[in-house]
This record gives C-alpha cells, structure tokens and sequence, in this order.
C-alpha cells in the first residue's frame, strides 16, 4: 500500500449544498457517474449522500426526492482523513466506524474521496474490487 492518503485517494469532490434536493444530488451523481456526494455548508463538511440513501431513507419511505433536502437525508457529521494521513489511519477509521469512504479534507475544504475501490486497487490492482472500481458504467 502507499503511505499516505492523498497517493491513493480520488482527487475532486462532488458536493451539494445542505438545501440541495434530493433530485438535484442524483443528477449531479448520474452526470458523474459516481454513487455519492459530500454535502458541504460553506466550507465545512455536513455530511455524506450516497445513492443508497436516497432510495432507503427517501424513496423507499414515500418521500419526494424533489422536495427532500440533501441534508436531511445524509448521514451527518462523517469521520474525515486529511490527505496527509497515513494509509494505515484511514483504514483504522474506515473499520473503526464501519464505512466504506472517508472525504478527504485540507483546511477544512473537502479535496477528495478514499474509498474501498480506492484501497483495493492500491494494494492488488489485479483484485476483483480493483477490477470493478475501475470499470465503467453497466460493465
């Protein structure tokens, strides 16, 4: 594995403000083709949306994604890594805490994204998950 954070992460960030719709987020999401977005207050993190959020705690629920806000939906306050961290720090957080990616975030700004994908395709590019991190839409 490479040492730190920012030599494995993806670079960039996707973010929608708190009041952003649930719409608004999904779109933003299908234009990437990524599957989550940072929900960012200024210029602070407020949390993570991901794809399965808004079907889970949304749709499936009966709720209008055009009236849903990102923050109400998102889980809240996420645990952060800088990008100067250690590889192993971020792995201790991601078990610690259960989750599957960390935003990366440098004087308060978010700058990335560490995923499993990510670490997956840092230590055996090879793998199976390397192989799907890497692949594109519907492949």
């Amino acid at each position: 594995m490479s040492a730190l954070v920012k030599d494995v992460m993806t670079a960039g960030v996707a973010a929608v403000r708190p009041d952003a719709s649930l719409a608004e987020a999904a779109r933003l999401m299908r234009a990437q083709d990524i599957g989550d977005v940072v929900v960012a207050d200024g210029q602070e993190v407020a949390g993570v949306l991901t794809d399965r959020d808004i079907v889970v705690r949304a749709v499936a629920e009966g709720m209008d994604p055009s009236a849903v806000a990102a923050g109400a939906v998102c889980t809240p306050r996420p645990v952060v890594v800088g990008p100067h961290e250690r590889l192993s720090v971020a792995v201790a957080l991601m078990r610690e805490h259960a989750v599957r990616r960390l935003p990366v975030v440098e004087d308060g700004l978010p700058v990335g994204v560490l995923s499993l994908g990510d670490l997956a395709e840092d230590g055996d590019p090879r793998s199976a998950l390397a192989d799907i991190s890497r692949a594109g839409p519907n492949e």
